[in-house]
């Protein structure tokens, strides 16, 4: 048992401090009590007991008095996974929460989600999700994401962490969760773009790509759960993928908390890898890899792996899988005695009744959303309209507004959304801002997912009897998300013919893009002058995009995705690697090779002017660090944010490396004429590279030091700096 008791320090040295003046295991009391108490209690516990602890709809164990841990989703805003009740508050979808560009927002949202937890009675979260985008938006969970880079995905994801988790004294108290970083590892990796199709990359891609946010999660954020994805790393599942789970998850990167399948994946070894033949094969394979918990949504006994009908007899046949048993269940309750349930009585909580979303949630939800919006075009600075110079508007489309369904949740709130008190359409929010000094003239135009035409008439109609349009187009819940992948990335249904007809009136049309992905839209990017991506954002959606329209919020997020010109452009992403570069290889002989939209692009209703960036020192050694320094400047007649971006290329080095990578950016907020400087270190972890024997490392030579207002070069200000 005392190795047992050893095992169990270690593991709960996740879940809470180390103690400066603790033991010589760097455990703090408290931690050394926790493992007693876990210890005593699995000496306590039969063979039925302890894997019944290994699945998330374990039920309170009464003879021993272990605590029922509730899980639910926690995206962006509370989901009770089988339960839509609740009200809870919804915040921007992910990919819209990347696009401020501004961690602190996404911790508060995290925090509050927290709050939200805890008053249904959650203390486990299946959030964040840490996968970033491969640059193939066919992949439905785009949305999902916060983006593209593992750096932004990696700030992003530790600010949700620390914000759902809570930091030191707050951690995992009555207000904080456990979080679960998600889907270990490379999920978006997939070849046709399809949800959990098998992926087949180099080890270098895996750790300059997609380790980075899971590394930060553990070593910054001490993530206390990880889930890894439905498919195959390599030709090997992640779920049973003993490199992946131990050598890499474990010991590099010593994690040690628990590890939740994701939902029926145990069993999927059998079933979708058809690699075990029976449950109780899958169940070992599991085990042995060291995933800890059985994620079976709805309690489905025919797909769980583990549970005694499945694994008793075997563990009994064979005592030595007990230990796997053993740690399992041991991580599984440290996790329960560090979120204090061993000590709350237990209470009934009626989620259709308990209304967990709060005024002051629900403000910051919009306060979010205005943050949240890019400008991708303003012709002629037809944004913002003037209230006063404007007598009618129309508002089109078919996302343009949504009723409240009868069952499930609304549908442009992107997936994993939780039900909310209310829902802001575009229409009601424009109605609520003239407030009848505006006649708004509605019509859909047309549904999202018919390739009917009727409604065109009356579109075209208020149309012309308007002094400009708002055309909401786009997506929902039924053309992306999970499960819901594409081969072409177009507007679906005649939403494009939409479009051509409204622009055809002749008068001044605003395109507002509400969807989960990157779209194909080349005729408004070319026809249409106005044109506001707004992605999912949250319950108060068409109050923010009201503010954006007639100029009570200025856009100031940028993209965190690229947008292709084509699907068979896909995929497009800034992180490229050098390739013919002005030879005329290299280039597609019947299309522009670059994006429509480029990653960290995003408009203003007023300018930015950067100077030449500054190094405090031009030559470091390759231990050594410095800054570079840069001044933005408000050109402009209106206060605005601008994001500042700072790339690093290692010119020459020993391997081959991606063009740029992102690796600072402040959100910043300047009055007109207002001038500030914006700095950013440059150390290891800006300037490091992963040699040929795949270890971090700091290569002498020069790097070109890019800042300035997105990915693409024309906005780039670039400085040398030398390592010796």
């Amino acid at each position: 048992m005392k190795k047992l008791l050893l095992a169990i320090c270690v593991v709960i040295s996740c879940y809470g401090c180390k103690s400066e003046s603790g033991n010589q295991q760097g455990i703090s009391e408290k931690d050394k009590e926790i493992a007693e108490k876990v210890e005593s209690l699995i000496n306590k516990m039969t063979l039925d007991e302890k894997i019944a602890e290994m699945t998330q709809d374990a039920p309170a164990n009464d003879r021993l008095g272990i605590p029922y841990m509730k899980y639910a989703e926690a995206l962006h805003g509370m989901w009770l996974v089988l339960d839509y009740y609740g009200n809870t508050t919804v915040y921007p979808q992910a990919i819209a929460a990347g696009s401020t560009w501004e961690p602190e927002l996404v911790k508060k949202m995290a925090s509050q989600t927290a709050i939200e937890a805890r008053a249904l009675g959650v203390t486990h979260c299946y959030s964040p999700n840490l996968d970033v985008i491969s640059g193939d938006p066919r992949y439905g969970r785009v949305e999902e994401s916060y983006g593209e880079d593992p750096y932004l995905v990696s700030r992003m994801g530790v600010a949700f962490i620390e914000g759902l988790q809570g930091i030191g004294d707050e951690r995992f108290d009555e207000n904080h969760v456990i979080a679960t970083a998600k889907h270990f590892i490379g999920y978006p990796e997939n070849r046709r773009g399809i949800n959990g199709g098998f992926s087949d990359m180099s080890e270098r891609r895996l750790r300059e790509v997609y380790l980075p946010p899971f590394e930060a999660a553990i070593k910054e954020a001490k993530v206390g759960s990880i889930m890894p994805g439905h498919q195959d790393y390599n030709g090997i599942p992640n779920h049973m993928n003993t490199w992946l789970l131990n050598d890499v998850l474990r010991d590099e990167l010593d994690f040690d908390g628990f590890i939740i399948s994701d939902n029926n994946d145990i069993a999927r070894l059998g079933t979708m890898h058809f690699i075990a033949e029976t449950r109780t094969e899958s169940a070992i394979l599991g085990l042995k890899a060291g995933v800890d918990m059985d994620l079976v949504i709805g309690k489905n006994e025919k797909l769980a792996a583990y549970n005694s009908k499945v694994l008793k007899d075997t563990v009994t046949q064979n005592p030595n899988l007990l230990k796997y048993i053993d740690k399992a269940a041991s991580r599984i309750l440290t996790a329960k005695y560090k979120l204090g349930l061993f000590d709350e009585e237990s209470k009934e909580i009626d989620t259709k009744t308990v209304y967990t979303s709060t005024e002051e949630h629900q403000e910051f939800s919009y306060e979010m959303a205005k943050k949240a919006m890019i400008l991708l075009k303003n012709d002629n600075n037809l944004l913002p309209l003037d209230i006063n110079n404007i007598k009618s508007l129309a508002v089109i489309g078919p996302n343009a507004h949504e009723e409240q369904p009868k069952k499930g949740t609304y549908s442009l709130l992107g997936g994993y959304s939780g039900l909310p008190p209310y829902y802001t359409s575009v229409l009601e929010g424009l109605t609520s801002k003239t407030e009848g000094k505006v006649k708004i003239n509605y019509a859909q135009g047309c549904d999202l997912l018919s390739d009917s035409k009727e409604g065109f008439s009356e579109a075209i109609t208020a149309a012309k009897k308007s002094d400009a349009v708002v055309l909401v187009v786009g997506g929902s819940r039924k053309t992306g998300g999970e499960g819901v992948d594409r081969s072409d990335l177009d507007l679906y249904g005649v939403q494009n013919e939409l479009v051509e007809a409204i622009h055809k009136t002749g008068k001044p049309v605003i395109v507002v893009l509400i969807n989960g992905r990157p779209l194909t839209i080349n005729y408004i990017a070319e026809n249409i002058p106005s044109v506001l991506e707004t992605w999912y954002l949250g319950m108060r959606s068409g109050d923010a995009i009201a503010d954006a329209i007639f100029g009570d919020t200025n856009p100031g997020g940028k993209l965190t995705v690229s947008f292709p010109r084509d699907v068979g452009q896909v995929p497009v992403t800034y992180l490229e690697r050098p390739d013919f570069i002005g030879s005329g290889k290299g280039l597609y002989k019947d299309a522009d090779k670059s994006p429509l939209f480029p990653f960290g692009f995003g408009m203003s209703y007023t300018t930015f002017a950067y100077s030449t960036p500054k190094l405090e020192n031009t030559t470091i050694n390759v231990d050594g660090s410095t800054t570079v320094s840069i001044d933005v400047t408000n050109t402009g007649e209106r206060e605005g944010d601008e994001v500042v971006q700072m790339y690093v290329r290692d010119d020459y080095a020993s391997v081959g490396r991606y063009l740029k990578m992102l690796k600072g950016f402040e959100r910043v907020t300047l009055k007109p004429g207002e001038k500030r400087t914006i700095t950013f270190d440059l150390g290891f972890d800006e300037l490091n590279i992963l040699n040929q024997e795949m270890k971090k490392v700091v290569e002498p030579g020069t790097f070109t030091i890019l800042v300035g207002a997105s990915s693409i070069d024309e906005d780039l200000k670039k400085v040398t700096l030398k390592v010796d």
